[in-house]
């Protein structure tokens, strides 16, 4: 059937129904003109097949939302990839009435009509990943009522048009990943509403214009991977809600303005890899909600502010490849790598000897005192306290018996002895057990200090097996190479042939698992400490895999393996299994490790162990996480289904843990799809098809714009397209 005979149908059906609801045949000629119009301009995109054309209304074709009175309001067919190779056709500027155009992820080509300009009623115009091309049209300055303008991941050129900025109503302005040249135009400072402006990946230059300053509802600026020069406006300081600011791969020259320490509710600041100078300023050190802090490859000089190791929820610091000199505080080496401060020559003072111990004249060049006096003076104190915190450190804090007996101790600011273990747990008595590891038994331990801390003990009947032996000894090889916010602390061991533990950091409300698995437990895990469990595990892995000297495969990450703290923090426990991935190497085993349901299936025939193990153990966490119980049947029914299947139609809704009431918070709703889709990227069956951990983290420490679907309609095929959010390698 062509176009002209579904019209004539479509129009002999609406004729016939009109003459009999209403009397009035002026009136029903109206309707009937204006419903023929619509139709009419929907049959010339070609976006619908002649299946869907057999409908009596239009109301009922997929991604078409009416309203009472019949008039399309919406328009959502992202990811369809019906429409590759067409373009935007000038009629769809004829459905007056419409307030949402959601047509991303559809590889559309051409240039934006300007018929679009005359939808006055719209309010989100969503093109993300198609390729169109030309400019961004000015006129596109009389959508007063856009509130969310998405062009990102197409093929514009030409500069931002200065009209965008009587774009008023406008809160989401992404503009990413085109060929966007020429200055950020002093018009976007009028846009007092926006709280997102992604132009990131453009070859926009100049300076950041000062009126930014003026956007105070601003939560997230990227305008990473340009070539944006000139100095950093204090007036970025001014941005009081402010989250995200993301300047990296740029030409941005001067010094870091102090103002941006006013930022408390900043989580992420990223200027890696430009020209920045001076010194780190010492504000800094009030920007209590940091999580991540990049500023390597730049000429930055001075000091580590000690207030950076004390902010409390940083958890990525990178400074490395600057002019940075001085000493390394403890609390810097407890807490990061030593990849967060390689390639400054002059710095020292890391114990663990990844940097040269600080000499006094090392140390006084960093104070710079006012005379040679002060010199002495501070370097004949500092001597001292040195040489007394040597002799005040545990005795013995790394010592070998003639029988090879060690009991060892670092990373802890007190005293621990093995008597005092001993005697707190009553020589680890069953009443101070509180779980069971991969291979030993958790005890709880108060030390005569008051601090708490969990004692890993494998048990007296298996000190001789091998395989727990070894377990014991691969799970200090690798706590004691890595550090993160996110990975349970090791304190010490002792490693005695009758006694055998670990001494970690105390966890006070358990595992995930046993949470998850209680109904009362659950209910204070809301929507919001869910995702942050889950985030804070990404970037524990993500770490794992591309942060460390050789990578780390953990192979045992589940839900009993995530430890939460008092404030229901996520920190991955339990290395035992964990394996250091050797690239000379195939990395091949001879036996399964893991825990069942969290395997991935790969390894059943190749017996090859990649980060890509870990991946997909991470999609199955994460999924149980938000459903409240392990995913093991949804996976049997995507796993045994077609991609036409009714599985696919699942609602997302019905999938999530019941025992919480459904997100009514957008930005909830919209970080719980991202959650969802990740987690559906990493179970993929093809293990090269699965994202990697970094790429999950960056993801996850992005920000995203609004749902284009109300929550509500999110099906779970919908998350089952992972290339269309990232950019997945493959290998």
């Amino acid at each position: 059937m062509n176009s002209s005979t579904s019209i004539s149908i479509a129009v002999a059906w609406a004729t016939f129904a009109f003459s009999f609801m209403l009397p009035n045949a002026q009136n029903m000629f109206v309707l009937v003109t204006a419903s023929e119009a619509e139709l009419y301009s929907l049959l010339r995109t070609g976006w619908w097949t002649d299946e869907h054309i057999h409908y009596m209304s239009y109301c009922n074709w997929p991604g078409i939302t009416c309203n009472h009175a019949g008039n399309i309001t919406r328009i959502s067919l992202s990811g369809m990839y019906t429409l590759v190779g067409e373009s935007i056709p000038e009629e769809i500027g004829n459905l007056s009435q419409l307030t949402h155009l959601d047509l991303s992820k559809n590889r559309l080509t051409g240039e934006l009509p300007l018929s679009l300009t005359k939808l006055s009623q719209l309010a989100v115009l969503d093109l993300f990943n198609n390729q169109i091309s030309g400019p961004i049209p000015r006129e596109l300055g009389g959508l007063k009522n856009l509130v969310a303008l998405n062009l990102t991941r197409n093929s514009f050129r030409g500069p931002i048009p200065s009209a965008i900025g009587h774009l008023t109503n406008l809160t989401y302005l992404h503009l990413s990943n085109n060929y966007i040249e020429g200055r950020l135009p002093p018009s976007l400072s009028q846009l007092t509403r926006l709280e997102e402006l992604g132009a990131s990946s453009n070859d926009i230059d100049g300076s950041i214009p000062v009126d930014i300053g003026k956007l105070k509802n601003l939560v997230s600026l990227d305008l990473s991977k340009n070539k944006l020069n000139g100095t950093l406006p204090s007036t970025l300081g001014q941005l009081s809600q402010l989250a995200f600011l993301v300047l990296f791969s740029n030409q941005i020259s001067g010094s870091l303005p102090s103002s941006l320490g006013h930022l408390t509710s900043l989580s992420i600041l990223d200027i890696h890899s430009n020209q920045i100078k001076g010194s780190i300023p010492m504000e800094f050190g009030d920007l209590k909600s940091l999580t991540c802090l990049d500023l390597s490859d730049n000429n930055l000089s001075g000091i580590i502010p000690a207030q950076l190791g004390n902010l409390p929820k940083l958890a990525n610091l990178k400074l490395s490849f600057n002019s940075l000199r001085g000493q390394i505080e403890d609390v810097f080496v407890h807490k990061f790598s030593a990849g967060a401060f390689t390639g400054n020559d002059n710095l020292c003072g890391d114990s663990t000897g990844f940097f040269p111990r600080c000499s006094r004249f090392n140390i006084a060049v960093v104070v710079l005192p006012i005379s040679i006096f002060l010199v002495i003076l501070f370097v004949g104190v500092l001597f001292y306290k040195l040489f007394w915190l040597t002799n005040q450190k545990v005795q013995p804090a790394n010592k070998a018996t003639k029988n090879g007996d060690i009991f060892s101790i670092w990373n802890y600011d007190g005293k621990i002895a093995f008597k005092d273990i001993v005697k707190a747990t009553e020589d680890f008595d069953g009443r101070y057990c509180i779980g069971r590891g991969g291979y030993g038994i958790v005890y709880k331990a108060q030390l005569p200090s008051g601090k708490t801390i969990a004692l890993k003990k494998l048990p007296s009947s298996e000190v001789e097996n091998p395989a727990f032996i070894k377990s014991f000894t691969n799970e200090v090889k690798t706590l004691t190479k890595i550090r993160h916010r996110n990975i349970v602390k090791l304190h010490g061991f002792c490693f005695h042939k009758r006694c055998m533990f670990l001494i970690c950091e105390y966890m006070e409300r358990g595992s995930l698992f046993s949470f998850l698995r209680d109904d009362v437990k659950a209910a204070e895990l809301d929507w919001n400490k869910r995702v942050n469990i889950i985030k804070g595990t990404a970037h524990a892995l993500s770490y794992m895999h591309h942060d460390c000297t050789l990578p780390i495969v953990h192979r045992d990450l589940t839900s009993a393996n995530i430890l939460l703290n008092s404030e229901l923090e996520g920190f991955v426990s339990d290395f035992g299994t964990s394996k250091l991935l050797d690239p000379d190497s195939s990395n091949k085993i001879t036996m399964l490790a893991g825990t069942y349901g969290y395997i991935a299936p790969e390894l059943a025939y190749t017996m090859v162990v990649t980060e890509k193990c870990d991946v997909y153990s991470f999609g199955v966490v994460a999924l149980e996480t938000l459903m409240g119980q392990h995913p093991g049947d949804l996976l049997s029914t995507l796993s045994a289904s077609s991609s036409s299947s009714p599985a696919q139609n699942i609602v997302l809704c019905e999938v999530l843990d019941q025992r919480l009431p459904p997100p009514t918070n957008p930005r909830v709703a919209r970080d719980i799809v991202l959650v969802a889709m990740l987690a559906f990227a990493c179970i993929n069956a093809k293990p090269r098809c699965r994202p990697t951990m970094k790429q999950v983290s960056q993801q996850l420490l992005a920000r995203k714009g609004l749902l284009a679907k109300r929550f509500s309609d999110i099906s779970l095929g919908h998350l089952m397209i992972p290339e269309v959010y990232l950019d997945i390698a493959d290998n």
